[in-house]
């Protein structure tokens, strides 16, 4: 099988996976909304109500984009920023035997609605399949992401989003592509008791390494979050792609813990496992996300 039928073999399988995944989230959460519409006629007095409120307000001022693939359609609060930082370890993928980044990240919330992103691996170091080893700085991405629909018991929230890759990693080093890409992303979100489910589905838009072309691809993404009430916290993932984004191309499962130390700092840490042959063996990673500053705050 050669690379052009590997790619069309692993887009048709991505997308059949999270088709199937996708329909469950839908029933389960048309499911879940029914019956929190029959529970709420009962509730509940003012008091709790502000002590309801007042928690989500809290946990809104952290909402992380690490360490998973998939993002939430809502985000933290106007004007917050928020800074991400961490460190991934990837080992044995197609073109590389091992990689190391450290990716920061900033998210701007410039109102309910609208959302901005600037992330650039701030250093990158790729070992070849010679045990050669280049070190650099890696791409940049910059993007925007637009709330449709917030989370309501009818139907789960609804955002689009869109990214461009500025190509500042050394193509010479081949630690990039030294091609501009793009990437369109719809993200679908719900709460389902106390978990958080997330979906995402993207167009893929990469330059080739190797000749002037462009090619089209497709990325997944569903995801699982809960918290627990000692800051603690567990996210599950399954996620794919057919073209090199920020992670090579292939079908991962990922498991991660969470820590929030108060509600301006969150520590997270994990793996992930490659589902196919043509995906990395194996990653790790670690990182921690904090609420720099709340520009809109009130005094």
């Amino acid at each position: 099988m050669n690379r052009v039928e590997q790619r069309r073999f692993l887009s048709q399988n991505i997308f059949a996976y999270f088709f199937w995944l996708a329909a469950i989230l839908c029933i389960s959460s048309a499911a879940y909304a029914q019956q929190t519409k029959r529970l709420t006629a009962d509730k509940t007095s003012s008091a709790s109500s502000r002590q309801s409120s007042d928690t989500e307000e809290e946990e809104k001022f952290i909402a992380s984009s690490r360490p998973n693939v998939a993002n939430s359609a809502e985000f933290q609060k106007p004007g917050v920023l928020l800074l991400e930082y961490g460190y991934d370890a990837n080992f044995r993928a197609e073109d590389f035997r091992s990689q190391q980044s450290a990716p920061l990240t900033l998210r701007f919330a410039a109102s309910k609605r609208v959302l901005f992103d600037f992330t650039i691996d701030t250093f990158i170091s790729e070992v070849d399949e010679m045990r050669k080893r280049e070190t650099g700085v890696g791409d940049t991405r910059v993007g925007v992401q637009i709330l449709a629909l917030s989370d309501t018991e009818k139907h789960p929230a609804l955002a689009f989003a869109y990214y461009v890759k500025a190509p500042t990693a050394s193509s010479e080093k081949e630690l990039g592509t030294g091609r501009t890409d793009h990437k369109i992303v719809a993200l679908l979100s719900k709460k389902v008791g106390e978990t958080d489910i997330d979906f995402n589905v993207a167009y893929l838009n990469v330059g080739r390494e190797e000749n002037d072309r462009r090619a089209s691809g497709g990325q997944a993404a569903l995801s699982f979050t809960r918290e627990f009430k000692n800051n603690f916290g567990l996210i599950g993932e399954i996620a794919g792609q057919s073209e090199d984004d920020v992670l090579p191309r292939g079908i991962f499962a990922l498991g991660a813990v969470t820590y929030k130390f108060n509600k301006h700092m969150q520590f997270d840490a994990g793996m992930r496992f490659g589902l196919k042959r043509q995906a990395l063996r194996v990653g790790v990673f670690a990182g921690i996300t904090v609420g720099v500053a709340d520009f809109f705050k009130k005094k």
